[in-house]
């Protein structure tokens, strides 16, 4: 499925989209299901990473809907190179996994996706999906930041001090890291803080902005890897 209208989308601001996955049937149900949503617009898909980095650059969508094990070759690379392109575009990579637990995920984070959704999920919660990262927020509602918290929990702990990289942060932005890494919402965070939420939201935006982090899903990644926080702290 392609947009004849190149970029009609952008200009009746609907969110464009590209679905990645090697099953057709996958594929078009999924794109058939985001196409139908209001402010939605599905521009394109592809079959296995090779031709979804050829399509991305093409068309360069908002949103990419990737499938992680595909032939050729995988969602983490296809994704990691669609980020590494040069130039300012940078669309926002939903990853699908079949399992939640899954090394993959994980390491498609690291390669600049925004977010994971199991294939398993209900249709309105992948729309509700597609439009977070659109909106330019990390997929990882409370249930997603403890299995990544769990994930690090099996990994070695970090010795030696925290990433000089931090050290840009103000004491206040370093607070609010660590919540996020808590898996607090903008709203649980500023009752923690006694904050007014939108001061909240303007720290979240400059540690993102300070880190060149896109959303907060690497932001709880660099806060564990960084060894600010350790699971159980």
């Amino acid at each position: 499925m392609t947009d004849p209208a190149g970029d009609v989308g952008r200009r009746d601001g609907a969110v464009r989209v590209v679905v990645v996955d090697d099953q057709a049937m996958v594929r078009e149900g999924f794109s058939a299901l985001l196409d139908a949503q209001e402010g939605l617009r599905v521009v394109g898909g592809a079959a296995d990473g090779v031709e979804a980095v050829r399509t991305v650059r093409s068309l360069q969508p908002d949103v990419v809907l990737m499938d992680i094990r595909m032939p050729r070759l995988d969602g983490i690379e296809a994704t990691r190179q669609i980020m590494a392109a040069p130039g300012l575009y940078r669309p926002r990579v939903l990853v699908l996994t079949t399992f939640d637990l899954d090394d993959y995920v994980f390491e498609a984070l690291r390669a600049g996706a925004s977010g994971f959704l199991l294939k398993d999920a209900r249709g309105e919660e992948l729309v509700h999906a597609v439009r977070v990262v659109a909106a330019g927020d990390g997929l990882l509602a409370p249930t997603v930041t403890k299995r990544l918290i769990e994930e690090f929990a099996h990994r070695p702990a970090r010795v030696g001090s925290r990433s000089p990289e931090l050290r840009v942060l103000t004491p206040r932005e370093t607070e609010v890291l660590e919540l996020i890494a808590a898996g607090l919402s903008n709203t649980e965070i500023a009752e923690r803080l006694v904050l007014a939420e939108q001061t909240v939201k303007t720290h979240v935006g400059r540690i993102l902005g300070k880190l060149d982090l896109r959303d907060r899903a690497q932001a709880v990644v660099l806060a564990y890897e960084s060894g600010l926080v350790r699971p159980g702290t």
